[in-house]
């Protein structure tokens, strides 16, 4: 199971800007532990969403337990994955 959901809708706005939001819920762990988990998503979506994400839609991370574990180029194999499967619906 990857160490995150990724949500997208397009937003059907004309706008062809990406946007992107992170959640990470208490469940995951403290403050600490949640904290790391969005600076590791903002580093992966400042990397990957201007090449990769959709136009016009917005991008949704949800952390889940175990992603803040992970290694940093798993977690980054897993978004580039789902993005890709995004691209194609």
């Amino acid at each position: 199971m990857p160490g995150f959901v990724l949500l997208v809708r397009p937003r059907g706005d004309g706008d062809p800007a990406i946007r992107y939001g992170i959640t990470v819920t208490k469940k995951i762990g403290g403050a600490v532990i949640r904290n790391r988990m969005k600076r590791r998503f903002r580093a992966l979506a400042a990397e990957l969403l201007p090449e990769r994400g959709l136009a016009g839609a917005d991008h949704v991370l949800i952390g889940r337990a175990g992603g803040v574990e992970r290694d940093f180029g798993l977690l980054r194999g897993e978004l580039v994955k789902a993005l890709t499967k995004v691209q194609r619906t």
